[in-house]
């Protein structure tokens, strides 16, 4: 038999080669057309921080005295407490220790961490446990009845 191949020259790209090219890309787009959503997916997207320089928190008459609540101030809590004389006061609800979420203990007269016992007092300074500072203070206007929340200048 006599072959028909180039003596000493260059082998030359055959079909065989050109078909495994444009499965292994097939093969390729596949694979990607399926984890591309599947990734997509699984990372959120980045939201922006809501502006929001104040928020209404409920009317007056409805929350009892010596009590506490938590209140959405955009994308951050902040808790309203409501004290004993009638005097309305708002921090930042997040803990300063490990921003763990706080809560008013009526009992105890104290806003209170649970996460490692952190207290404050009732003008969010930290009075025991570990938290390294007071909690951000809001400030608390009524209009009409309603109960508004805003950022401390």
């Amino acid at each position: 038999m006599v072959e028909t191949r180039n003596a000493g020259g260059p082998e030359q790209p055959g079909k065989r080669d050109f078909l495994k090219y444009v499965l292994s890309g097939g093969l390729v787009a596949l694979v990607g057309s399926i984890l591309y959503p599947i990734l997509a997916y699984l990372k959120p997207p980045i939201q922006a921080e809501v502006a929001v320089s104040s928020v209404k928190a409920g009317k007056v008459d409805a929350m009892e005295k010596d009590s506490g609540q938590i209140v959405k101030f955009g994308s951050k809590p902040v808790i309203l407490i409501k004290t004993a004389n009638d005097e309305l006061r708002a921090f930042s609800a997040t803990c300063t220790h490990l921003d763990c979420t706080v809560q008013y203990k009526k009992e105890m007269g104290l806003i209170w961490c649970a996460c490692h016992n952190g207290k404050y007092d009732l003008n969010g300074r930290n009075v025991s446990g570990p938290p390294p500072r007071p909690l951000d203070e809001y400030r608390v206007t009524v209009q009409g009845g309603e109960i508004m929340i805003s950022k401390k200048s």
